[in-house]
């Protein structure tokens, strides 16, 4: 009988580190193997479930250095957006389900406070982990009985927020200890690094220099102010032509130090232990230098750098890509406003930092010259397209549903009350699947409708998308905004060119005189295959396609409440949307009195864990099956005995 083979394990070091504890076991002369072992892994894992690749392979001797030199869990170590977090997730416990990442009942994508106690604060939007990490300082210095440390690792694009500058204008003036990371992939802010640098680096961090300078400033006090004055300008001079770029920071009350290069554990280990080690008050920060898709030729080559993949073949770096029955509705938005855009020279485009999320990177090549990506600045990106608007061209916020939030105040202030032309295309609408709950665009049609001077709508498939960008386009007495979907169409016949609606108007699909399914956006292909069952359960079926949530169509309305025993509302939505806005208007024309059986359909008010989008839309019952049950509902019956009955 053949024995079986116990082939060598590839990654020897890595199987012996369950905990960051175990990491801090091993000789400094290994980690440079155990990193090399821990990018392969996170490759291997990510060709099997998808993510975000690049911003992770980036930070791989980074995230080793950080859980070696610094006590975590008890040191808190809170990284910026949660894209570059999956060799942290490895490396604390999760390996064993890093191949679940982003599939039902796996791994967040994101860094999240219930998955683990090393995941001190979720991740999953940007900018935010400098005012996390100064409320944890804080919180710390407050107890006194503490004396962790706070690090907080933010990417450089994350540093085109209005946010993060806040943060370290806030924690610049306090004397909180707190340690920022500066993970510089992109900015180019910092010149080739090598061992010169790296050497300035550690000595400006070590405890000699620092305790040198805080002697050099106690003494300039004493001077005279202008000699006080001179010193000042002069040491700061001076720490400029060493470092190339610590100027800002310093200005912000931060001790600079770097650049140093984030792959070599051997500039990354002393400069980081140094930090640690400084007894210095207040703020620091470390600029390291990394390359997204480090270490993975595919992603280094690549023009995006992997940032977000499919599963793909490892050794080649191919991805696999689904046989798509129809186009995407991002693809489908861009087409036509590409269509929009050729026939009217007014019509210019704005992204946040999203072109290919948002499809506007062709429309970026075709018109160069009126597409914007203002980076990771929501709130600038809306009152940037308002003053657009005043000056008679034609905005459109390429934006997803999510994200707009951060830009509230700017959409009632800058662009609702002034009544500005501000058009917002507001993709991931509804539930989005693998990033989960904090990019599902669950709250876009509450928080905009509550808005004067809003228009809202809803494509319910494809060719209604190329419809409702053109009539955006030709709506330019009011704001407005148009949701759909992450993921494919229904593949319905498109239209030549898009056709302006007639605003705050919806149609009748399909006729019935029983059941009324008032829908607002995609879910209308889920009430037609809910009107087959129930019309074989005996219920004849109305569906209706709200078009628009404001103005709502009073009339249409109207009818489906008096021609019919049931009416259902259906969103992609949390409550206080679209259903709401109907039954206000319900009761504002006396049209509850009647004995009219209404319900309204919404999202349910929690959070929806990521799935896939059918699994997370079963779970909300706001699939073919929930609709049909909420009818036997209204109706009194029991949903399943009625199916029995017809079986």
């Amino acid at each position: 009988m053949p024995q079986p083979s116990h082939q060598p394990s590839q990654t020897p070091l890595l199987d012996r580190v369950v905990l960051p504890e175990d990491l801090r076991r091993l000789e400094t002369t290994e980690l440079r193997q155990l990193a090399d072992e821990l990018r392969a892994e996170t490759i291997a894992a990510v060709s099997q479930t998808g993510g975000h690749l690049g911003s992770s392979l980036g930070v791989v001797e980074l995230t080793v250095a950080l859980h070696y030199v610094f006590d975590t869990p008890a040191d808190r170590l809170i990284w910026d957006v949660g894209h570059q977090a999956y060799p942290h997730k490895i490396l604390t416990g999760r390996r064993d389900r890093i191949r679940t990442l982003r599939q039902g009942g796996g791994l967040s994508g994101f860094t999240k406070r219930t998955e683990s106690p090393y995941d001190p604060f979720g991740a999953a939007h940007s900018s935010t982990s400098i005012s996390a990490g100064l409320g944890m300082a804080v919180a710390r210095d407050l107890d006194k009985a503490k004396h962790n440390h706070v690090v907080a690792v933010i990417g450089d694009g994350s540093m085109s927020a209005g946010m993060a500058y806040e943060a370290l204008n806030n924690a610049g003036g306090m004397d909180s200890n707190l340690i920022v990371v500066l993970n510089d992939n992109d900015m180019s802010i910092a010149p080739p690094v090598g061992a010169l640098s790296a050497y300035l680096a550690r000595l400006m961090s070590g405890k000699p220099y620092l305790s040198l300078r805080e002697i050099g400033k106690q003494l300039a006090q004493h001077l005279p102010r202008r000699l006080h004055e001179q010193a000042v300008r002069a040491e700061e001079f001076a720490r400029n032509m060493i470092t190339h770029g610590g100027t800002l920071f310093e200005e912000l009350g931060f001790y600079y130090v770097g650049p140093i290069d984030g792959h070599n554990l051997d500039h990354l280990l002393p400069v980081l232990k140094n930090v640690r080690d400084a007894k210095r008050k207040g703020p620091i920060l470390v600029h390291c230098v990394t390359q997204k898709g480090k270490g993975y030729p595919p992603a280094e080559t690549s023009a995006d750098k992997y940032h977000g993949v499919v599963k793909f073949d490892v050794a080649t770096g191919t991805q696999v890509k689904s046989n798509a029955k129809a186009p995407s509705y991002t693809k489908v938005f861009a087409e036509a406003l590409v269509q929009e855009a050729r026939k009217d020279s007014k019509v210019v485009a704005i992204t946040a930092a999203m072109p290919s999320g948002t499809g506007l990177d062709l429309f970026g090549k075709l018109f160069p010259e009126r597409c914007f990506d203002v980076g990771i600045a929501e709130q600038h990106a809306v009152t940037f397209a308002a003053g657009l608007a005043t000056e008679g061209y034609k905005p459109f916020v390429a934006i997803y549903s999510t994200f707009l939030q951060r830009a509230y105040d700017q959409v009632v202030h800058d662009v609702a009350l002034q009544k500005l032309p501000v058009r917002f295309a507001m993709d991931r609408a509804g539930l989005v699947g693998a990033d989960g709950p904090t990019h599902a665009g669950s709250f876009d049609i509450a928080y905009l409708g509550c808005i004067p001077n809003m228009v809202l709508m809803a494509a319910a498939d494809e060719a209604e998308l190329v419809n409702m960008v053109a009539t955006q386009v030709a709506c330019e007495e009011f704001p407005s905004a148009l949701r759909y979907p992450r993921g494919e169409g229904n593949g319905v016949e498109m239209p030549l060119e898009g056709a302006p609606l007639p605003i705050g108007k919806g149609r009748i699909v399909r006729e019935g005189h029983k059941v009324a399914l008032f829908s607002y956006g995609t879910r209308l292909g889920e009430c037609l295959q809910a009107a087959d069952e129930l019309a074989a359960l005996g219920l004849s079926t109305t569906v209706a396609d709200a078009r628009f949530a404001k103005p709502l169509d009073v009339e249409l309305l109207a009818r489906l409440a008096r021609e019919h025993e049931v009416l259902i509302t259906i969103e992609e939505g949390s409550i206080g949307g679209f259903g709401s806005f109907c039954l206000h208007a319900l009761a504002e024309h006396g049209l509850l009195d009647r004995g009219l059986k209404v319900r309204s359909m919404v999202l349910p008010d929690s959070y929806i864990d990521h799935d896939t989008q059918p699994a997370m839309y079963g779970v909300a019952g706001l699939d073919r099956k929930g609709i049909v049950t909420k009818v036997f509902e209204a109706l009194g019956k029991d949903a399943a005995k009625e199916i029995a009955k017809l079986a």
